[in-house]
């Protein structure tokens, strides 16, 4: 048994430095749902098209999660993040700074 098996994590997420975390956390055994925004992603994904099509990179930081694509603009999509956030143990995010407070994120 892994020590963070049975810990949830949600995590907005894109880039280096908060899927580098949430990769560490799920390499541990914690459940980490990745939000990802429609149509683009994490910018990370267009780095190159090394790994069958994807990029190394995102591959890298992005092992052993599930993915889920929300439109946070969205009022509905808003209702999805927050009932993943009510169940999860762990609230991630690295957005510019300010951005998840407009969404109806902040701490």
């Amino acid at each position: 048994m892994l020590p963070l098996e049975g810990i949830t994590v949600v995590s907005l997420e894109q880039a280096v430095a908060a899927p580098f975390a949430t990769r560490q956390l799920a390499d541990l055994g914690a459940r980490v749902i990745k939000v990802e925004r429609p149509e683009v992603g994490d910018f990370a994904r267009g780095y190159d098209r090394t790994v069958k099509g994807l990029s190394s990179h995102f591959v890298w930081l992005n092992r052993s999660k599930e993915s889920l694509t929300l439109n946070l603009k969205e009022e509905g999509a808003k209702k999805v993040l927050r009932r993943l956030i009510e169940k999860a143990d762990v609230f991630i995010q690295n957005l510019a700074p300010g951005a998840a407070g407009r969404l109806g994120f902040d701490a």
